[in-house]
């Protein structure tokens, strides 16, 4: 059935000027995510995504940028998790973060609608500046939250270049990617979203945010003149090829209607099926209709191939 999600993300630039290290650098950091966050907060989102390293200063130099992490603590991350209480939404805070070990870390902290802490996502690719520079040390994992919603996993920035992780959410298959970044990452962005099924969401310092559909589709972005967007996605969905489907699904459609939404990007080949229903979920939509997902069918193509009887000659 329907499992509708209102996300919010806003793709602010850094904040300019250097106020120093303490106090007054925090203050004012607060106070330009609070205005941040005051332009959103009105379409009631279930989730808020922010860019890579939200809080950081441009202008510090590495000294002094270690210099106000450690006096920030976690001052910043309580007000985040402060705006995710009062509001009743999930809220990503994205952040460089120092360990009781003295190491750091490119993290992404979620916080849920109580403002309790989820747990962090540790950036698995750093740029190679990142640890010579800042210390930042890669992280192993690729934790899934979960959410009310359903799962969301994490990436950062120069993740998206590489198979090691997306390979990872590949197979836990998430019902939602947070990209939160400096860098755009173009083509990759829609390839993410299509190869791990699941939605995208962006949210770049300064550059083109939004929400990216399981078959790559961009279903918003913010622009020129706002940096900050809300749209509301369905997380019910499948993704599946129109090969010996046309029939079925056109049968899908004559049945029910608006209780069905069937979304074809074009040239792909495969589109997406979400249910609209209060009833029916979209499994029951393909289980009626003997509907494959596109995995099942790559994979029985896959093994038609491998089969000896198939394969030409060695």
């Amino acid at each position: 059935m329907a499992n509708y999600v209102r996300i919010s993300t806003i793709g602010a630039r850094p904040v300019a000027g250097n106020p120093g290290t303490g106090q007054a650098a925090v203050d004012r950091m607060i106070e330009h995510w609070r205005d941040r966050f005051a332009q959103v907060l009105p379409d009631r989102p279930d989730l808020i995504l922010v860019p890579e390293c939200c809080d950081r200063y441009p202008e510090h130099s590495i000294e002094e940028r270690l210099a106000y992490y450690r006096y920030r603590g976690d001052q910043i991350a309580d007000f985040f998790a402060s705006v995710a209480r009062e509001n009743r939404c999930y809220v990503a805070y994205p952040a460089v973060r120092e360990l009781p070990d003295g190491t750091w870390r490119n993290t992404i902290q979620l916080f849920d609608r109580d403002g309790e802490s989820m747990g962090f996502y540790h950036k698995n690719y750093p740029v190679i500046t990142e640890t010579i520079e800042g210390g930042i040390l890669a992280g192993r994992e690729a934790p899934l939250f979960e959410c009310d919603f359903g799962r969301v996993g994490c990436a950062i920035c120069f993740d998206l270049n590489f198979d090691g992780i997306r390979q990872k959410y590949v197979a836990s298959r998430p019902d939602l990617i947070l990209f939160a970044s400096m860098y755009h990452g173009g083509l990759m962005q829609s390839y993410w979203a299509y190869s791990c099924r699941a939605h995208l969401v962006t949210a770049i310092a300064g550059l083109p945010s939004g929400v990216i559909s399981p078959v790559g589709h961009l279903i918003a972005t913010t622009t020129n003149y706002f940096d900050f967007v809300t749209t509301r996605v369905n997380l019910d969905c499948a993704v599946v090829h129109l090969d010996f489907h046309w029939e079925k699904l056109r049968a899908m459609k004559e049945k029910y209607g608006s209780k069905v939404s069937i979304f074809d990007p074009g040239y792909l080949g495969a589109v997406l099926i979400s249910s609209e229903s209060e009833d029916l979920t979209v499994e029951d939509l393909m289980r009626e209709f003997e509907i494959e997902s596109l995995d099942d069918y790559f994979a029985r193509s896959i093994a038609h191939r491998n089969d000896p009887r198939n394969l030409e000659p060695a």
